[in-house]
């Protein structure tokens, strides 16, 4: 049962801070970590900060021996009624930097208020002057936070952790999205038109558009998901990267399937052609702003796959 601020002794409210301390170095330790390959500047500024939680914890260590001895009661915030639920760094992996900013602002905000009550609880007048001193030092760190920016992330260093977080944005979610993307809008392309030009009914080829457009999707997540565990190619989650690639493969193929829902057909598979138009100008410009693809060469290869994969239905489907 958790214990409420107020039921807490001296003792352990003295533990509570050390507890804290101890946690708080080693979140911040594996901030460095994660983050030291892609971003060195910023995990040197996470390494600071976990020397000064050490600090923090060896000068509560040292008054709790000098006023209690040497045990220590095996109290936690988690504990304590009123702390924040901290999730545990490996459920953030892949970390991204902006969340771990935001999180070490939540950290120093909490121990902020946590050393400030503590320290209008307590009658020792060293205990009181150590935890006042610690609230300072951990409203300052928001302000610190700003000066280890200035400090680690010059503007060349910035540049640099620009550029690698453009990296993973790009192996992490673009390229995933646009596979998905690009096998949604012209796979799909054969079996729906086949079924337009052999039927000539728009339900009958709407239907068929929605059962390619999710079964590619979920086969293209699948695959996604089971072909990289990112732990070697740094490409992130699996399982976001096949989610990114299933939603995209339906969302392509989705685009071209919902003209038919109009009824009359030739209508229905005129705008379907300009849908599939359209689509096919938004990969070719994601290729060239993304990956570097000259935007007349990526416009060519898109758009002869296309027609190619569309005269194979509408072959198909008028024999």
């Amino acid at each position: 049962m958790l214990k409420r601020f107020k039921d807490l002794t001296e003792k352990e409210i003295l533990a509570v801070a050390i507890s804290n301390e101890e946690e708080d170095g080693r979140i911040y330790g594996e901030f460095a970590d994660a983050l030291r390959e892609s971003y060195p500047s910023t995990a040197q500024m996470f390494e600071e900060m976990r020397v000064e939680e050490a600090g923090h914890r060896d000068r509560l260590l040292a008054l709790f021996r000098q006023r209690f001895g040497d045990h220590i009661p095996p109290i936690r915030r988690e504990d304590v009624r009123g702390f924040l639920t901290r999730r545990p760094v490996w459920m953030m992996r892949p970390l991204g930097v902006k969340v771990a900013r935001r999180q070490a602002e939540i950290m120093e905000m909490e121990a902020s208020r946590f050393y400030s009550r503590a320290a209008s609880r307590t009658t020792d007048a060293a205990l009181r002057e150590l935890l006042n001193m610690l609230a300072d030092e951990e409203r300052k760190h928001t302000l610190a936070a700003g000066e280890y920016e200035e400090k680690h992330l010059t503007e060349q260093a910035r540049e640099a952790e620009e550029k690698s977080h453009h990296r993973l944005f790009v192996l992490q979610f673009v390229q995933p999205g646009l596979a998905g993307l690009m096998d949604g809008s012209v796979s799909t392309l054969a079996p729906l038109f086949a079924a337009a030009f052999a039927t000539h009914k728009s339900w009958d080829a709407f239907l068929v558009g929605m059962a390619a457009s999710v079964g590619a999707g979920i086969s293209m997540g699948f695959a996604e998901s089971l072909s990289d565990d990112g732990s070697l190619t740094g490409r992130g989650s699996p399982w976001i990267r096949g989610t990114v690639t299933g939603l995209m493969t339906t969302a392509g193929g989705l685009g071209h399937t919902l003209p038919f829902l109009i009824p009359e057909f030739r209508l229905a598979t005129a705008i379907a052609a300009i849908v599939v138009a359209v689509e096919l100008g938004v990969i070719s410009y994601i290729r060239h702003r993304y990956m570097d693809t000259p935007f007349l060469q990526a416009a060519f290869q898109v758009i002869v796959g296309g027609i190619l994969v569309f005269l194979t239905g509408w072959l198909i489907g008028s024999s």
